[in-house]
């Protein structure tokens, strides 16, 4: 009993990580990991897409684009842009408690880009003209980017909070 309230004073003085820093680092991690897949997806030729089309083949006309640096630059950028894409997720739905909130995300993200900002991205074809494997395939690999990024920020925060309350109630307890 003694050793508990212990570590609880323990715990209040450090520093963690907030959720807010853990969603955003949850972010930045399925930005680089989903468009890694992405580009995978492309190398094995299931997508005529590549996430280099988006972030950099639109804007800039460099050789260099089209090898492995211009890759990896480019899973780094979506990364860095996913943070606010986590973000987003984190101040509309974290509260969600069901894996399909994060799929119905991925959905969305998925229209927002092939059908909403599809005319800023040069290089990319309209969802008229690409092939069924790029639209299946991109789709499946939006909703799993979006069920990472949607159930890693939700079971977060709900671990935080029954965390918060456990102690709440310990603390209670023992005055």
């Amino acid at each position: 009993m003694k050793e508990q309230k212990k570590q609880l004073e323990q715990n209040k003085h450090e520093t963690p990580m907030t959720i807010l820093s853990r969603s955003l680092l949850t972010g930045f991690i399925g930005g680089v990991i989903w468009s890694a897949f992405g580009t995978v997806l492309y190398f094995f030729n299931f997508s005529q897409v590549a996430p280099k089309s988006f972030v950099l083949s639109s804007w800039f006309h460099a050789d260099w684009i089209d090898t492995w640096l211009g890759n990896i630059i480019a899973i780094l950028v979506i990364g860095i842009i996913s943070i606010a894409v986590a973000l987003v997720y984190f101040l509309l739905f974290k509260k969600a408690k069901s894996v399909w909130m994060g799929v119905a995300f991925g959905i969305i993200l998925w229209g927002a880009i092939f059908y909403v900002l599809n005319p800023i991205f040069t290089t990319v074809p309209s969802v008229q003209k690409l092939d069924i494997d790029t639209i299946v395939s991109s789709l499946c690999a939006y909703i799993l980017y979006g069920t990472f990024i949607g159930y890693s920020i939700s079971y977060d925060y709900h671990d935080l909070q029954g965390a918060n309350n456990n102690a709440n109630q310990t603390e209670a307890k023992q005055s």
